[in-house]
């Protein structure tokens, strides 16, 4: 039994047969999370995971149907941060799952350097807009503007946290391509897999997804795009067995 708040729902990740708390006015995850899981890669029978910037828990849920390694989530909202301790106990996976109600800037310190093989984060995408634009809503404004952590923190932490040779997954939108390389390049990580995400056949790319190894060799790879729509505007069987299985 779960206690919901507010308006809060509890929501099916079909494929996965779990379940997870979601608010319109706090938090409700979007396909870029679940992109993002389905992208990264795991270690499928053990390793230390970490999900910086995890809103209602939604990526270490996803990631929990591909790996049986530790994961660990950051979130900084608190109220976001309980939407995701309470999923994790309704699906029983306490032991797997360990989330952290904090700052990512102090995780290293906190969890400790290079203790990890895997980050993944889906950082607010917009830089810090003028009181007048901002949304109304906090919630919504933390998870989207740059307003507690930058790109740069992002991909400053995941270096740190990662071992040698261990790797980060971003998603993020396709304009700050070149901001997230150098500041990857620069933080010691080397992308390696480029995917970019279009709506339909036909349309510009909305969506990047970019994986990078600690202290890697230089050696990128472009992937075949994805497509979430096809003509008929319905899913794609990629998305679609995404989202509900095959």
């Amino acid at each position: 039994m779960v206690m919901l708040k507010d308006d809060e729902r509890l929501d099916y990740l079909l494929a996965e047969n779990l379940r997870i708390i979601q608010s319109p006015s706090v938090f409700s995850f979007s396909l870029d999370a679940a992109l993002l899981a389905r992208f990264a890669y795991v270690p499928i029978q053990k390793g230390n995971l970490i999900d910086l910037c995890s809103g209602n828990g939604v990526i270490p849920l996803f990631l929990s149907a591909r790996t049986k390694g530790r994961i660990t989530g950051v979130e900084i909202q608190e109220r976001l941060y309980d939407m995701a301790v309470r999923s994790v106990r309704y699906n029983s996976l306490e032991s797997r799952i360990t989330m952290i109600h904090g700052d990512i800037k102090d995780m290293p310190k906190q969890l400790g350097y290079g203790k990890f093989d895997v980050v993944t984060c889906n950082p607010p995408y917009f830089p810090t807009p003028s009181n007048a634009e901002i949304n109304e809503n906090e919630h919504l404004a933390i998870a989207r503007h740059e307003i507690l952590c930058t790109l740069e923190d992002a991909v400053s932490v995941s270096s740190q946290l990662l071992r040698q040779g261990g790797k980060a997954a971003f998603v993020h939108r396709p304009g700050r391509l070149l901001d997230i390389i150098t500041l990857m390049r620069q933080y010691r990580l080397e992308p390696k897999r480029i995917q970019l995400v279009h709506p339909k056949p036909g349309s510009e790319a909305n969506t990047l997804l970019i994986e990078a190894t600690k202290d890697g060799k230089p050696d990128l790879k472009i992937l075949a795009p994805l497509f979430v729509y096809n003509e008929r505007n319905e899913y794609t069987r990629e998305v679609s067995e995404l989202l509900y299985g095959e």
